[in-house]
């Protein structure tokens, strides 16, 4: 997204990418689908996210990767707390 900087990480050990300390402090803002990812992160990393913006979507965590209706769902609820670029 032009403009930004992300970067995706997944809270369960058998994700992709795992997050690790390291991706929450390169981190400005950190969005999770769900509250109890951002709960597992804050249990593991409590530090690291001290004065750090996490944001839930509260978007259920059953879409497949890239699954048209999950990206809809995330722009529209990411654009709720920053400003979203045109394609």
């Amino acid at each position: 997204m032009a403009g930004y900087e992300v970067r995706s990480a997944g809270t369960q050990p058998d994700a992709r990418v795992v997050v690790a300390e390291g991706h929450i402090g390169w981190a400005d803002v950190i969005f999770v689908m769900e509250k109890s990812h951002a709960n597992r992160m804050r249990l593991k990393f409590p530090s690291a996210l001290d004065g750090k913006r996490v944001v839930a979507l509260h978007i259920p965590d059953d879409y497949e990767f890239m699954q048209p209706e999950l990206v809809d769902e995330l722009q529209a609820k990411v654009a709720q707390h920053m400003e979203i670029p045109c394609a």
